[in-house]
């Protein structure tokens, strides 16, 4: 399936059909509540203080309820009109959030050191795609990291998650937040997954910050998933060194034949020599 980022811009793509659809996921909801509070741990935040959070590319409200339940007040921008009116609906009476719309690419309007923090989850790499000629990736990324250094208080930190399409867009985007002043770097938690792997921009003003520390073993489901890569590798390694594989054995051969029965394939019939190893050819 091609990226969201490259069929069309966000405020079209994210149209009232996708935005409710995007909302109504359950899946999408825990993925984006996981990620949210990852962020808000990167931050790390005084314990027992509310702190005022903006959330860049808030969308449907997600991370601002993950916000929310971290007993934090926050701002929300976003380009899309139908998600924001999503997350509208969705808050309640004594929300302690707000959104506007805005497009993140174009600085972000807010006075100097006013937020104590910032998160994002899965908007920042939109800033690497225009559909106007005239519109740079390296511009757009300065133009926000510049305005996200001026509104943030000094001694605040930025946990920005994103999903890049190449390392060399990771470095992009990485390059362009320390050309304006920022310190620290990428966090890449779970490297060694295919699913459970994400990228985090994690960005502050002292000269001694660094990146913190990434997560290695994911939880649950995620964690099985690398054991299972792992165990896999080793399958193939021990095949490879034996000069062959366990995909010939007979008892795979039928396994697939069973299963290409049961999706109503057409699949030859089982015989006495199904999958006997034919003998070598003068």
């Amino acid at each position: 399936m091609s990226r969201p980022e490259l069929q069309l811009p966000p405020d079209l793509f994210y149209n009232e059909t996708e935005s409710r659809k995007y909302t109504s996921s359950s899946r999408i909801i825990q993925i984006q509540r996981d990620i949210a509070n990852r962020c808000i741990e990167l931050l790390s935040l005084p314990e027992g203080k509310s702190s005022y959070i903006l959330d860049v590319g808030c969308g449907s409200g997600l991370s601002g309820q993950a916000l929310e339940e971290a007993g934090h007040v926050w701002l929300g921008c976003d380009i899309s009109p139908s998600m924001l009116a999503v997350s509208r609906e969705e808050q309640d009476e004594d929300s302690t959030g707000d959104v506007i719309q805005h497009d993140m690419g174009l600085g972000l309007p807010f006075t100097q050191a006013c937020f104590d923090g910032c998160i994002s989850v899965s908007a920042l790499q939109w800033l690497c795609y225009s559909d106007v000629n005239t519109q740079s990736a390296k511009r757009r990324l300065t133009r926000f990291f510049s305005s996200l250094y001026s509104c943030l208080k000094r001694g605040s930190k930025a946990a920005l998650q994103f999903y890049p399409e190449t390392p060399e867009q990771a470095v992009l985007i990485a390059s362009c937040a320390s050309a304006v002043g920022f310190m620290g770097g990428l966090v890449v938690d779970y490297p060694n997954s295919s699913k459970a792997k994400k990228y985090y921009l994690c960005l502050g003003f002292d000269h001694g910050y660094s990146a913190p520390a990434p997560l290695t073993a994911p939880k649950s489901g995620a964690a099985s998933e690398v054991q299972h890569t792992g165990k896999a590798a080793a399958r193939r390694r021990d095949a490879r060194a034996k000069g062959g594989s366990k995909k010939q054995g007979k008892d795979w051969v039928l396994a697939k034949k069973e299963q290409r029965r049961n999706a109503n394939k057409e699949t030859r019939r089982d015989t006495k020599y199904t999958a006997r190893k034919r003998k070598d050819k003068f």
